[in-house]
């Protein structure tokens, strides 16, 4: 765990006595990281105003598990095409990836030097076998799986429109991963974490934060892995 995490989670245990005797307001404010404070207008929340299908629904992919998570917000899209006669304009589909999820966020060159393989042993999503890639990531043009499912990757469902939102709690991880490898301040090291997200995700306050803004905006929620 990250050092920010752990400071994180000791201020909100340590403060839970406290925080019974305060009014409800007070006790957000308490409740919420400096951190998270100190950036709050910086978080892109205009993937909201793209929510404008008939029907939307969020993915929330708090575990790698293959990969599964991010390829079934591909997969309930044709199923709804092929069943409901949906066309791509009446559906909007967000997915969030948070907790161990954040690691199908980040670029494979990100998994091969901080060795995400060793921390979450993920299994292949066609083959079944132990994998050293992101499997939400695979593409047959580098052979790692047969066409048919080049379209589920998360790359390829950014670039259709798809809505992909990353937990920056749980992003902290992946930073203080790099600083402790790289040996660089938590501000270098979050920079360069940055760089290896996969483009096109968006980060925010924490998955929690981004599934329940989805579901006010009307979407289905379902755990997607």
């Amino acid at each position: 765990m990250s050092t920010t995490r752990r400071d994180f989670l000791e201020r909100v245990a340590g403060s839970a006595l406290l925080l019974g005797t305060m009014p409800d307001a007070l006790r957000a404010a308490t409740m919420a990281s400096p951190e998270m404070t100190s950036r709050a207008d910086t978080w892109d929340l205009t993937w909201v105003s793209k929510l404008t299908g008939k029907y939307k629904v969020v993915l929330d992919v708090p575990e790698v598990d293959s990969g599964y998570g991010v390829w079934r917000a591909s997969i309930w899209a044709k199923q709804y095409a092929d069943v409901m006669q949906a066309k791509p304009a009446d559906l909007s589909t967000v997915l969030v990836l948070r907790h161990h999820g954040i690691a199908l966020a980040m670029t494979q060159a990100y998994w091969d030097k901080y060795g995400l393989a060793k921390k979450h042993n993920p299994m292949h999503p066609v083959t079944e076998m132990p994998t050293d890639r992101n499997p939400a990531l695979l593409s047959s043009a580098r052979k790692e799986q047969p066409t048919m499912f080049d379209d589920f990757a998360l790359d390829r469902y950014i670039a259709r429109g798809g809505i992909a939102l990353g937990c920056d709690l749980a992003f902290a991880d992946c930073v203080t991963r790099v600083a402790e490898h790289d040996k660089l301040s938590e501000d270098a090291a979050r920079a360069k974490a940055k760089t290896m997200l996969v483009k096109g995700v968006v980060l925010q306050p924490s998955g929690v934060f981004a599934a329940i803004r989805a579901q006010h905006a009307g979407c289905a929620y379902i755990r997607a892995s």
